[in-house]
């Protein structure tokens, strides 16, 4: 062990000092432990590296060069030139490329320490064959170097492969890559004899982190001569660690002389201590049998045996017989010894305890006990608790079995109240033990009495328990790993927690087997009273579907009658293989039956939603399911990221195959709501996917669906097929499914094909020889199966590890000289197939073939890949080597089935993980052919480590845990922008329905509550709340939600909008709102795009460096800041390279490449629709042209043809860019002209097609000034292109805005399609109004920008140099503080009688004088309820008093006012005032008399229109002394022009005639007043225009848009804010809600009732006595069902 190693050993070891302390006597210097400790700390901070702490080791990730390979083969590599780093990097590359395979970072450092070592030895040796001095001088330098790799041979080379390929199994046969490795070594050594370094050689074992033994444990202590005193007897060891030192400085050249000196220093410090002689003899032959002698001191080195419970026992056994614990037996003085090293005392105090327990002869173990402390200990406590175990297990006797679950039974579970009670037991049973294990007083170190009174709590437990003999029996049982724990015991054995009867653990050298047989089902009578559904019997629709069926199977038997008779919510739980794709089928067949009406399927009235938890499963879903739906006529198609569906394709699907993600980014947009409404059945494969990343997503769409089920009242069906799973009664409850009729679990005896497993864990620890060791039991169980006349299949987890190992097995095959086996030459079909090998571009393949070998993976082309699966499934190739592609996407099953490693990278976590259960099981699925075989067999290779971990997995130990929390911020903020959540009670709600919720109640503690917590409050309704209120508080500081946390209420943003629809992170919006600019270049803006999170765990890896390097020069024309060593310039050069459509060689760049890009489209336009909402011109367009360079991978700065992929070759294209010739210079030439140019007629005539072809329009607009501050714009764009269906699809869409350049801001977008039907109607309009601003700017922009293709926009400019703007308006007319006139100023008492109130109001009382006392025409423009009908009658009156003979003209324009006018009046002011009233509109005209009596006519716009065209021929138009007009401010809508007409008129009868009328308009306030008064002929004192503020009862006006472009959608969208304004705003008080359309009153007001329901509250609208209220509205036939349903919640219907 070197000293280095010695001074950074650890502190749990225990020190020399509990063996200095017994040498103290009675009036001796106590030897001084802290100034020990002090000195010991001093030296490891010499010894540690500068800045560094183990803690910054543990938790920061070794940068490029911090690494102890880098440190080793390049000394003083901060010194070192960036030559010899780079080459360093470059020789990682080398390795990595010699082993053709990807290696996690650890691993392959440790090959390449491997490789680095073989090549200087081997060329070492070659030199000393011919001579030659090692190395050269170092004078030579690096050329010398480089010319002595240039000299080696061939022969040489093959030599070098050789021994490599030994230590590190099979490597590439390219020489070219070993002659590089060879160069790159030479280099680092010349850079090591540079600085006189001896090359280092490491042979050292390298297993898995031990804890090293503690500065000086090692030291042979001697006992000094008798006489010695504590001052020799120190300065005799430390002159033992100075020798020590000085021996292992050889093999540690790399010890700091300030550690020697510092050492050498302790050698000073004088303790005079006498020493007791006999303690010197025991300290002597404690020296002279070795540091680390056996128990009891009778062991000698290298015979000791492991230091376990046992060895415990018998050593006390012993100390017990030479009278050792002060009388106490061996089971108690062995309970005392664990209680006192349990303690959390010290070394030196349990020293000194232990050493007054067992006496002066037990020394030596007192050694081993502090030692081996923690091991002991926590033998001791595992060794307990399953002693606990086995003893409750015992107790319950054959209620174990009376527990078991009989699988696709009833299942039976407790009730929440039995398993609390149960829980409640087990804390008192707890806290009884407890107290008894304190009796005693706690002592039991200060004497005998104290020994004894400390155990004898749990020495009565344990002697009852068979002693401590049976203690030590259950810890070696529990020692035998979780593997023996769960080989089951018989039939009484759990399912879901042991393995089955008959598993057997075998271990060989370097690995260790486990195999599990096949669970055969059950025989005898149970098996023979299972009846399977025959096909015929089915329904005849249904049948179609199961062409080519006989009978269901006995799973899909067992639940026929509740998928296909029922409609309830199902967990199917069951292997994979077992056939629940057709459990599904069998519901979906229940739905199209539903849907049959009068013999006729009505498709459009429902819709089937499939989520698999893949791409590449939904795929083959699709094809499955839609092919065997044809005959039915049911369209099924896929819709996940590759795979995009129109929304006429949508609404023309029946059934829809989607992933998570996909579903939920459909189902969170409101525009998306009136399809997902149609979902009747939700079928969610492999549900069991709750516990992985993509849980969240999974339980957001359960509670989303079931949500919609409870407001809407509507029957969705929820299906859910998982495999076997421990904890399926709460995932069912989760699913709102039946414990006793809709949940099934079957267990592994129902797989069609049994299965047998073996889980082997290889436990080499080196590398090279862990990776061939696999190879090799890879290449037996493959041969095996051959044997038996079976195939196989080897899953990897590359695509170049395919060939690779594909190779080793060929290899080995034909060293074993068991080719043969292999060999499909005696097939009577190789001959025929050989030739369609032969014909394939892909070499490796057809080599394989012919020793009977095959690849598979996803980067094969699609012909090779068919033709693998056609050779496999003939028979011809025997064994074939695959990545899991195959066991998700095809359906190609084998006999045997080997997974080959369980690492594999993920760019998700940055680096690599374990292959998950899912993947496990799809690959297991393959496993046995239905047709053929009997049984299959699965085999899993992996590290020893990970053995008990997939075990685990398939006896199914670990439950179904939430991760819902982790993305609780995310889902809150998309549930709020769909409206579903507007305030916390109703998050707290939607919480509930969530999985999470199940497993809190279940599980506290893991979601950090306590059982406490659980029974105080059984809903979690606090802690629902509490996280509620967290995530809302962090979404208001992003900015994605507005929270009000008095009110509790959750208002959406624009920016929560955008990260909800294109599925934003919440850690990437904050990382958005901190570094988005105004103004940003593209470099600025690809860094902070490499800055979202969803990239977080990137990351850089040492071998990428050189790879990383190449490409930030060739392939990345913007800057990259951080470099490659940075992951923000990693993501960065990955963008730009995929941008580039670089060469990518790394298998991990290219995953991470993969990774990038899949998230890449979505961020950018996200991005660019927050730039958009925020208005910020200039980074919108540069944001927008990035999402389409991203979407075409075409830089903006490269010719915009390339667009036209596959019309233009490289070359024409390249001609093009070179010589500058753009669109509008190409646009300007012809044919000819461009032939000269690019050297090419036929490649002219082809660019000037394509010129013609890219899209462009043409803008013109026309302004008019609304206002001076309101601009309206006229939009003509005519687009002039040539369309062509291949380039341009069925439409074309254009973001058009109106920018301000000075201003950088933008004041109106437009989102324009134009499709091919538009495009031959020539020129398109689009009117909108933007805003202007004084002083005016010099002009505004007007962009259309396309946005699909890049380069194609267009720009027009407004100009405002000769605009005019309308006059300034005077301003409003103040509302003067003057006391309320009272009724009696009219002076008229039968006019006072006309009003029941004493006092006009404010704005009455101000116009009084005007119109009751002077013939003025008035305008009188104010808000709607001031009071201004009143104020007609004020003029009415005055026309009556003073022009009896004159009529009064009311015009009202709807028939709606005209009634309304006719009612009031007709009741009160008419009769008491003597007058008669006729009404005037197209529903009713009244005969000449009448309106010649009438002193009132009121009438609508157009009737008068009519009456008064005839003027001259009648009289009464011509007695017209008052006209008022009621709504003027409509004169800008449809019936402007006839109110026109109609005043032009009658004050052309007033001139003619020579009576004056008084024309008095009312408005609301209006803008341009003077202009409407100018017209009227209204002078100053007669205009009255007051603020829309000026309100005698004072209005709250909240506005809150929403987007979206269809109607219905938007409309459905705003029901739920609208039911929360009820609530906030008028809880008590009536409420008027108006809509746009008839049909939208019934669907509001049915929608205001579902949530009133919803709420609990369904009356709350209802605010009268239950008997009252029926009476009021029950007996009335007339009305209509949704009418009559709407008034008994309180809600009614106009329109």
């Amino acid at each position: 062990m070197a000293f280095g190693e010695i001074l950074g050993a650890s502190l749990e070891v225990p020190r020399v000092t509990s063996t200095l302390r017994v040498l103290v006597r009675d009036g001796g210097r106590p030897f001084d432990v802290d100034q020990q400790l002090l000195q010991r700390k001093q030296a490891l901070a010499l010894r540690s590296p500068a800045g560094a702490t183990s803690a910054d080791a543990r938790h920061v990730a070794p940068a490029v060069g911090a690494t102890s390979l880098a440190q080793r083969l390049v000394p003083e590599w901060e010194k070192a030139p960036a030559s010899v780093r780079d080459a360093y990097e470059s020789f990682l590359v080398a390795v990595q490329s010699l082993l053709a395979t990807e290696l996690p970072s650890a691993d392959l450092h440790e090959a390449a320490g491997v490789a680095f070592d073989c090549i200087d030895q081997q060329l070492g040796a070659r030199r000393a064959e011919k001579g030659e001095k090692e190395g050269g001088e170092a004078s030579g330098g690096l050329a010398a170097a480089l010319s002595e790799a240039d000299s080696l041979s061939d022969s040489d080379l093959g030599s070098i492969r050789s021994h490599l390929s030994t230590l590190l199994g099979h490597t590439s046969p390219d020489l070219a890559l070993l002659r590089r490795a060879i160069s790159l070594t030479l280099q680092l050594l010349s850079w090591q004899r540079t600085h006189h370094t001896k090359p280092h050689h490491h042979h050292q074992n390298r297993s898995a982190p031990h804890q090293e033994p503690m500065f000086g444990s090692d030291l042979p202590f001697q006992v000094p001569a008798a006489g010695l005193d504590g001052n020799q007897l120190l300065q005799q060891f430390w002159e033992e660690v100075r020798a020590r030192t000085q021996a292992r400085a050889q093999v540690d050249s790399q010890v700091d002389s300030q550690v020697e000196a510092q050492v050498a220093a302790q050698v000073d410090y004088q303790v005079p201590v006498p020493v007791p002689a006999q303690a010197q003899e025991q300290v002597r032959e404690h020296i002279l049998t070795g540091a680390d002698g056996g128990a009891g001191g009778g062991s000698k080195e290298g015979e000791e045996g492991p230091r376990d419970l046992r060895w415990l026992h018998q050593s006390c056994v012993q100390a017990a017989q030479w009278g050792g614990g002060a009388q106490l037996t061996a089971d108690e003085l062995s309970l005392a010894v664990l209680k006192l090293m349990q303690s959390p005392g010290s070394g030196d105090e349990v020293a000194g305890e232990l050493f007054n327990l067992v006496g002066d002869q037990g020394f030596e173990f007192i050694q081993q006990l502090l030692q081996h402390r923690k091991a002991l200990v926590s033998a001791a406590q595992s060794a307990l608790s399953a002693l606990k175990e086995a003893m409750d297990s015992d107790a319950a006797g054959s209620g174990a079995s009376n527990s078991h679950i009989r699988h696709g039974a009833r299942v039976t579970v407790q009730t929440e109240s039995e398993k609390q009670l149960e829980k409640l037991r087990k804390k008192e049973d707890k806290r009884i033990a407890r107290a008894a294990a304190k009796t005693g007083g706690g002592g039991g170190v200060g004497g005998p009495g104290g020994g004894r009174g400390g155990v004898e709590g749990e020495l009565a437990w344990l002697l009852g328990a068979g002693g401590f003999s049976a203690l030590v029996e259950a810890g070696e049982n529990r020692g035998g790993g979780v593997i023996d724990a769960l080989i089951g015991t018989g039939d009484d054995a759990v399912p879901v927690r042991a393995l089955p009867v008959g598993t057997k653990r075998k271990t060989y050298k370097g690995y260790e087997e486990v195999h599990v047989p096949p669970v055969v089902a059950e025989g005898g009578a149970g098996r023979a009273q299972e009846k399977l559904v025959k096909v015929a019997e089915m329904e005849p629709f249904a049948q179609k579907a199961f062409e080519g069926f006989q009978t269901l199977n006995r799973i899909q038997s067992r639940i026929y009658q509740r998928a296909f008779y029922s409609n309830e919510n199902l967990l199917v739980c069951a292997p994979t293989g077992a056939g629940k794709t057709n459990i599904a089928m069998i519901t979906v067949l229940h739905e199209v039956g539903a849907n049959f009406k009068n013999g006729v399927l009505q498709k459009n009235d429902f819709k089937v939603v499939y989520v698999a938890p893949m791409k590449a499963l939904a795929a083959e879903m699709a094809a499955a399911f839609g092919r065997r739906l044809a005959p039915l006529g049911l369209a099924v198609r896929e819709l996940t990221g590759d795979m995009q569906l129109t929304k006429r394709e949508m609404e023309e699907t029946q059934m829809i195959v989607t992933t998570p993600e996909k579903w939920d980014v459909i189902t969170r947009k409101s525009s998306d709501v009136s399809m997902a409404s149609l979902v009747r059945l939700l079928v969610i494969d492999e549900v069991h996917l709750l516990n992985d990343d993509r849980g969240p997503v999974i339980e957001t769409l359960v509670a989303r669906t079931l949500r919609q089920v409870e407001s809407s009242q509507s029957m969705i069906r929820i299906v859910g097929l998982s495999a076997t799973l421990p904890n399926y009664t709460e995932v069912a409850q989760f699913l709102r499914v039946n414990l006793d009729t809709g949940l099934f679990y079957f267990d592994a005896s129902y797989r069609p094909v049994p299965l047998s497993q073996q889980y082997i864990g290889v436990s080499e620890p080196n590398f090279a020889r862990r990776n061939t060791l696999m190879h090799e039991i890879a290449y037996e169980k493959a041969m095996n199966a051959v044997k038996n006349g079976k195939q196989a299949m080897v899953f990897v987890h590359s695509r170049k590890d395919t060939v690779k190992t594909a190779r080793i097995l060929m290899e080995t095959a034909q060293r074993n000289g068991e080719v043969e086996l292999f060999n499909p030459q005696e097939q009577p079909q190789y001959k025929l197939m050989e030739k369609d090998v032969q014909r394939s571009r892909n070499r490796e393949l057809g080599e394989l073939f012919q020793a009977g070998f095959g690849i598979h993976h996803a980067g094969m082309l699609r012909p090779d890949r068919s033709l693998t699966e056609k050779l496999f499934s003939m028979g011809l190739v025997k064994v074939l080597v695959c990545t899991a592609t195959l066991a998700w996407g095809v359906n190609l099953p084998a006999h045997t089935v080997i997974i080959k490693g369980t690492q594999l990278y993920d760019a998700k976590v940055g680096g690599f993980r374990e292959l998950g259960m899912l993947d496990v099981m799809q690959i297991f699925g393959r496993a046995g052919r239905p047709q053929f075989d009997s049984s299959g067999e699965g085999i899993i290779i992996t590290a020893h480590n990970q053995l008990a971990h997939y075990l685990r997995l398939m006896t199914h130990q670990m439950p179904i845990e939430s991760q819902f929390v982790a993305m609780l911020k995310d889902n809150l903020n998309a549930e709020v922008v769909l409206g579903t959540v507007t305030n916390v009670k109703e998050a707290s709600a939607w919480l509930g329905y969530t999985y999470l919720f199940v497993r809190m109640q279940a599980n506290p503690l893991a979601y950090g509550m306590t059982w406490q917590d659980v029974a105080m409050d059984p809903g979690l309704v606090a802690r629902r709340q509490a996280l509620i209120t967290e995530a809302a508080r962090s979404l208001d500081r992003a900015k994605m939600m507005r929270f009000d946390e008095r009110s509790g209420q959750l208002y959406v943003t624009e920016l929560g909008r955008v990260a909800s629809h294109f599925y934003i992170r919440y850690t990437s919006v904050e990382t958005y709102n901190e570094l988005l600019r105004r103004h940003m270049s593209e470099s600025e803006i690809v860094d902070l795009i490499a800055r979202s999170s969803e990239f977080e765990n990137i990351v850089v890896r040492e071998e990428e460096m050189p790879e990383l390097f190449t490409l930030r020069s060739k392939c990345c024309p913007l800057d990259v800041k951080g470099g490659p060593e940075d992951k923000i310039g990693k993501i960065n050069i990955l963008i730009q390279v995929y941008l580039s459509r670089g060469f990518l060689d790394s298998f991990s760049l290219i995953a991470d490449t993969a990774y990038v890009s899949a998230s890449l489209g979505r961020i950018v336009r996200a991005l660019f629709e927050i730039a958009l909402k925020r208005g910020w011109c200039s980074l919108a367009a540069s944001l927008l042209e990035m999402a389409k360079a991203v979407d075409q991978r075409i830089w903006p700065h490269q010719h915009p043809l390339r667009q036209f992929e596959g019309v233009l070759t490289q070359e024409v294209l390249f001609k093009l860019e070179d010589r500058g010739l753009d669109l509008d210079r190409l646009c300007d030439m012809d044919d000819n002209e461009i032939a000269a140019i690019i050297r090419s007629p036929y490649a002219a005539k082809l660019v000037s097609q394509c010129v013609s072809q890219f899209p462009y329009l043409e803008l013109d607009a026309h302004i008019s000034p609304i206002t001076r501050t309101v601009l309206q714009v006229t939009l003509y764009v005519t687009p002039t292109f040539q369309w062509k269906e291949r380039f341009h699809g069925n439409s074309q869409r254009w973001w058009i805005w109106v920018e301000d350049s000075e201003n950088e801001h933008i004041y109106h977008t437009e989102y324009f399609i134009l499709s091919k039907k538009m495009m031959a109607q020539g020129t398109h309009t689009l009117s909108f109004t933007i805003p202007i601003f004084e002083p005016l700017p010099p002009q505004y922009y007007v962009r259309a920008i396309s946005d699909n293709w890049l380069s194609s926009s267009s720009t027009h400019t407004i100009s405002f140099r000769h605009l005019i703007l309308p006059e300034r308006h005077p301003p409003h007319t103040e509302l003067l503080n003057l006391r309320p006139l009272p009724v009696t100023a009219l002076g008229d008492p039968q006019a006072v009688s006309l009003y029941g109130f004493s006092h006009f109001n404010p704005i009455q009382t101000q116009a009084f004088h005007t119109l009751y006392h002077t013939d003025h025409s008035v305008l009188l423009g104010a808000p709607t309820g001031s009071g201004k009908t009143i104020s007609a009658e004020l003029a009415m009156l005055r026309l009556f008093r003073t022009q009896p003979g004159m009529k009064v003209i009311y015009i009202a324009p709807l028939k709606a006012l005209v009634r309304e006018r006719m009612e009031d009046w007709g009741k009160n002011f008419m009769p008491k005032l003597g007058k008669c009233m006729v009404e005037l509109t197209g529903d009713l005209t009244p005969d000449m008399k009448l309106l010649v009596a009438a002193d009132v006519i009121v009438a609508t716009p157009e009737k008068w229109d009519g009456i008064t065209r005839s003027w001259h021929n009648r009289s009464y138009a011509q007695t017209v002394g008052l006209m008022v007009m009621d709504e003027i401010h409509l004169l800008g809508q449809d019936r402007g022009p006839v109110l026109e007409v109609i005043v032009s008129r009658m004050r052309y009868i007033s001139a003619r005639t020579a009576r004056p009328i008084r024309f008095l308009g009312l408005s609301t306030a209006l803008a341009n007043a003077r202009d409407l008064a100018d017209w009227l002929g209204i002078e100053r004192v007669g205009l009255f225009n007051f603020k829309p503020s000026v309100r005698p009862v004072p209005l709250d006006v909240h506005i809150q848009g929403y987007p979206g472009k269809f109607y219905c959608p938007r409309m459905n969208a705003m029901n739920k804010p609208l039911y929360a304004a009820i609530l906030t705003h008028s809880p008590v008080k009536p409420v008027l809600v108006f809509v746009s359309s008839r049909r939208q009153t019934r669907l509001t007001a049915l929608d205001l009732i579902q949530y009133a329901a919803a709420d609990e509250r369904p009356r709350q609208f209802v605010h009268a006595g239950r008997r009252r209220w029926r009476s009021t509205w029950r007996w009335h036939p007339q009305q209509s069902s949704s009418t009559r349903c709407s008034l008994a919640s309180g809600c009614t219907t106009l329109g």
